[in-house]
């Protein structure tokens, strides 16, 4: 697997946004049209690599499946999301904003449990802004259930909003409360990073981004398998520890 250089902008991203969602409820496509804004989402597609396969746990309206296709990726992505109205919003988007060759490659699914989410294993598997919708209770076995559907050599792919600095953390909590109406509580990272460490991954890539008033705490880990090694990761796949952006 190799993966692009991330060569897009913010604005570059905003704008195929933009094209991806551009039929529904115009208060729905608005958001999804900001997020570029909000999400470092041109950094997460530069750790998505250009062939291969990719589920997004969590996939809302499918806005990095979309991008990820709209880049030129040619992977088989696959999105699962709780939420009726998200998957209808990324099927939507699957058949107004990607081409034909496109849509045969993106298959979307509403998932209530785990036991919904596809038994196949992937090459990249995602968890973007998920863990902390997630009930306290079932945090743990969602993240092995991510861990497992990793292919041998596989990556897995985590962000989530920051719980320090407070401020910023305070105003996701806020920002979530008006959009998404849920009480959210924040999972710490170091909790995934032992949980990673447990399950036997290698983190290769750890950073919080700042973007706007938004603290993001991205983590990126390898399963072992074949191709496996520390000296040789594929493009931005590279060790990074510790890095404030």
């Amino acid at each position: 697997m190799t993966c692009a250089d991330p060569t897009l902008t913010i604005s570059e991203v905003a704008t195929m946004t933009r094209s991806l969602y551009c039929t529904g409820a115009l208060a729905r496509r608005k958001l999804q049209h900001l997020r570029p804004y909000a999400c470092p989402f041109e950094t997460l597609l530069s750790l998505v690599p250009d062939t291969g396969s990719l589920l997004d746990i969590g996939c809302g309206s499918g806005l990095l499946l979309g991008l990820a296709l709209r880049t030129g990726k040619f992977i088989q992505a696959v999105g699962v999301d709780i939420s009726d109205e998200a998957i209808q919003m990324a099927m939507a988007m699957r058949q107004s904003g990607l081409n034909a060759g496109q849509r045969e490659r993106l298959a979307l699914h509403l998932s209530r449990s785990i036991a919904d989410w596809p038994v196949a294993a992937f090459d990249v598997v995602s968890l973007i802004d998920v863990m902390h919708h997630v009930r306290l209770d079932i945090r743990s076995e969602v993240l092995e259930a991510a861990i497992a559907r990793v292919k041998p050599g596989g990556i897995l792919l985590y962000k989530d909003m920051g719980r320090r600095p407070r401020w910023r953390a305070l105003l996701n909590w806020l920002h979530d409360l008006v959009v998404s109406r849920q009480w959210i509580r924040y999972t710490p990272i170091a909790e995934i990073e032992d949980a990673a460490r447990k399950s036997g991954l290698a983190e290769i890539r750890a950073e919080t981004i700042n973007r706007l008033v938004y603290g993001h705490e991205l983590r990126v880990y390898r399963k072992p398998g074949p191709g496996f090694a520390h000296g040789s990761l594929p493009g931005q796949l590279r060790e990074v520890r510790g890095l404030t952006v």
